[in-house]
Order: structure tokens, then sequence, then C-alpha cells
């Protein structure tokens, strides 16, 4: 598995998951939406189900299912601050391209 996990995104994760108070770290995938195709989603993980691939870096988990797998391979989070606005980045060399307001992307 050759997803990487900044130590920005890493220590994000550690204090998100402190405040939410509850799992096992990370929940990472995608989904079919956007004017591109798919897009990210992030959410807590619970649980590390069966079907799950587990990455662990940095001192945090990151869980994703295995419909999501194939186009995370090769992508890096991080996890940037601009100003007063802070967001996760993914940098997924799969992506081929993205919409106009960077909300989706499709892939080959």
């Amino acid at each position: 598995m050759s997803i990487q996990v900044t130590e920005r995104a890493a220590s994000h994760i550690r204090e998100a998951l402190a405040e939410h108070g509850s799992g096992v770290g990370l929940r990472l995938g995608v989904r079919t939406s956007g004017c591109s195709g798919f897009m990210y989603t992030v959410d807590y993980a619970e649980a590390v189900d069966d079907n799950d691939t587990l990455v662990e870096q940095h001192g945090v988990a990151v869980v994703i299912d295995q419909k999501s797998l194939p186009f995370l391979e090769g992508m890096e989070l991080d996890f940037i601050r601009e100003g007063l606005n802070e967001r996760f980045a993914f940098r997924n060399p799969n992506v081929t391209a993205e919409c106009g307001c960077g909300e989706s992307f499709s892939v080959q």
C-alpha cells in the first residue's frame, strides 16, 4: 500500500480524534459525485471492517474501503493552512482532471 500521510496530516488527525472522543482513525474514501466523476470522503473510522485496508503512519490510522483503494493508490494526504483556511490536501497521481471548483476529480 503506497498511501503516504504527512506529519502535518497525522497531527491534525490526532487532534481531531481527541476532540471527537472516539474512533480508531480517519476513514478515507471516494464516491461518485460532482461534475468530474468522483470526490473524496473523509470521516471518523469507528472500526476497521474485514474488507478495509489499514494504513498506519506517524502514529495514526487511515482506514480505506476496498472500493476506494484503487483510486487512492500512490496518494499523499497532507494538511495545509492558508490564512484562515485549513484543509486536507490530496496529492493523487491517479487524477487525470479536476473540476473548476476543485471539489471533484476524474481518473482513467
